[in-house]
């Protein structure tokens, strides 16, 4: 069964402002809350030696991510990416929740509500998002995406 483009286009539209609001209020908690979100990265077992360097690069990632999923002429590469750092996130979570003897606290805001197991359903499920994304976007040139 063949999925309209317009359809495509739509669920597109709603994954990327997903992202937009999530990547948005992540980056803007992180850098409203700079001096604490350093401090939690020191603490990680596994972020520690660079988190004076990470501090300000996931915010600013986060935010140049977002703008490039409301950017039509490269959103594909906005969920590439977007679908990349969710699996660094996530691949983070799991490690800390499988490998490390030191749990360090969770992100801030909404997000410090949930769980680290929540967390990691959570990006899961927006890595999902995105390979729905990443495959629903049309193909330049194809003639059944027209």
């Amino acid at each position: 069964m063949k999925t309209s483009v317009s359809f495509k286009n739509i669920v597109v539209d709603i994954i990327c402002l997903l992202f937009v609001l999530l990547f948005v209020y992540a980056a803007t908690s992180k850098l409203f809350d700079f001096e604490n979100f350093k401090i939690q990265l020191g603490q990680s077992p596994l972020l520690s030696a660079v988190a004076n360097w990470t501090s300000i690069t996931v915010p600013v990632l986060e935010i140049i991510i977002a703008a490039s999923l409301l950017l039509r002429h490269v959103r594909l590469v906005g969920l590439y990416a977007s679908y990349l750092l969710m699996i660094m996130f996530t691949a983070y979570i799991y490690i800390i929740l499988n490998y490390s003897a030191f749990v360090p606290c969770s992100c801030g805001g909404i997000l410090e509500k949930m769980t680290w197991g929540e967390h990691l359903v959570f990006n899961i499920c927006f890595i999902i998002l995105a390979i729905i994304g990443i495959l629903f976007i049309p193909v330049k040139g194809n003639v059944n995406n027209q």
